[in-house]
């Protein structure tokens, strides 16, 4: 019935060519060493292997929409950087949106590598999309499943890595002063050899492994 109610709702959408419908993780993964795909709609209670011990066994994951009636999943999906959740039962109107976010992937380019790269991004925060200005961000701090995004006179918490945030963002603008922290360049003010100091007073720890990405800061 799951697969009925995918490939129907698919079927709207002329740039999904359904490549392969497995009933398990390890028939799902045979199938991936052979195969290369750009997209998976995933179950997560599946025989033998759950979903999410599936996604930890590919290295080079595609993207993943997870479809599954169990909530409480959510987190770990995102920490796994799935590209949507779609909780059991779903609309056609919603896996459409699901659709776009797996496009807006697709055609994603960080913002390192572009000529006139944004001056925000777009955090996903208490089920709404935020658009925050990135001069208004002081740093990100990794905080278990999730990401807190200190801003001037705000911190937001968001659903995310701090991997993911670090590969997004211009490298002219941000710096990973830590395994935790990473640090909008402009708000720096002062450096010791155990910490920075901010703009707006806060103290930031500098990872021993991090330490030369701040040298450039001061020649």
């Amino acid at each position: 019935m799951a697969h009925q109610i995918l490939l129907h709702y698919s079927h709207i959408h002329n740039d999904i060519k359904i490549v392969k419908q497995c009933y398990s993780a390890t028939e799902a993964l045979d199938f991936l060493t052979e195969q290369q795909v750009d997209l998976i709609f995933l179950d997560i209670q599946m025989p033998a292997l759950t979903g999410l011990k599936m996604l930890e066994t590919i290295a080079n994951r595609p993207q993943v929409v997870l479809c599954t009636a169990y909530q409480e999943y959510a987190l770990n999906g995102f920490e796994l950087d799935v590209t949507d959740y779609l909780l059991k039962p779903f609309s056609i109107q919603r896996f459409a949106e699901a659709m776009d976010k797996v496009r807006r992937r697709i055609n994603e380019i960080p913002l390192s590598q572009t000529a006139t790269a944004p001056n925000y991004i777009i955090i996903r925060v208490d089920r709404e999309d935020r658009k925050i200005a990135l001069d208004n961000i002081q740093y990100f701090q990794a905080y278990g499943n999730y990401v807190k995004v200190w801003m001037d006179e705000d911190c937001l918490l968001t659903a995310a890595t701090l991997k993911h945030f670090s590969k997004t963002l211009p490298e002219n603008q941000f710096i990973q002063v830590h395994k935790s922290f990473l640090v909008n360049k402009k708000k720096i003010t002062a450096q010791n050899s155990n910490s920075i100091k901010l703009n707006n007073n806060s103290t930031v720890k500098i990872g021993k492994s991090f330490r030369h990405n701040l040298m450039e800061l001061w020649q």
